[in-house]
């Protein structure tokens, strides 16, 4: 118990400190390193309490793929926000419509949800005892019934942090080639190989 309650308080401390110098550090990468950081000892804290599959989650989604994203986004991408906002107004009237559309299919779906009748009886059964069932089966039972709203929503969020991330990566620049799979799948063999023969102690 010792032992426990000095790894709680040194893993707290650090993920406190961590989560401060996130908002603190003016260096970007800096702050990406920094919430890597507190996702670890947050994920130590987790194991600590019990909770082990969310702890190795949050080190294999979070650690491994969210914040490592971010942080490719950040050192990658020569971002010109002042570009950026001189564009904004005139996409806007595009992008309001566009909005209302996904606004106005939202609520035709919303509106022609079907539920099935056995749902309310599933989600007011009792969560089972936790030496009668694994961690990862319990938190499936109780994300997929009490929290199944949520976690959708959590589905579409992820969704849109996606789209951006493409929509980011493969704006028009300058000096920067794009490339071209349409040319590339039409170019001949021809056109990409060429052989040369080379002479004996010439070199190429």
């Amino acid at each position: 118990m010792i032992i426990q309650s000095i790894a709680f308080y040194i893993l707290s401390a650090v993920t406190i400190g961590s989560a401060f110098m996130v908002i603190a550090s003016r260096n970007p990468v800096h702050s990406v390193l920094f919430l890597i950081l507190a996702f670890v000892n947050s994920a130590g804290l987790f194991v600590l309490m019990g909770a082990e599959f969310i702890g190795l989650m949050l080190i294999v989604v979070y650690v491994g793929a969210v914040a490592v994203l971010f942080l490719f986004v950040v050192m990658m991408l020569d971002i010109n926000f002042v570009e950026l906002r001189q564009g904004f107004l005139q996409y806007l009237p595009v992008g309001a419509l566009v909005g209302a559309i996904l606004l106005v299919e939202l609520f035709l779906v919303i509106g022609a949800w079907a539920y099935s009748p056995d749902v309310p009886a599933v989600s007011r059964l009792p969560i089972p005892a936790f030496t009668e069932v694994t961690n990862a089966h319990a938190i499936g039972q109780v994300m997929y019934t009490y929290f199944i709203y949520a976690f959708q929503v959590a589905g579409l969020i992820l969704l849109v942090a996606m789209v951006g991330a493409i929509v980011l990566t493969h704006r028009a620049r300058v000096g920067v080639r794009k490339q071209n799979i349409a040319a590339q799948n039409a170019r001949l063999r021809s056109e990409a190989v060429s052989l040369k023969k080379v002479e004996p102690g010439q070199g190429i």
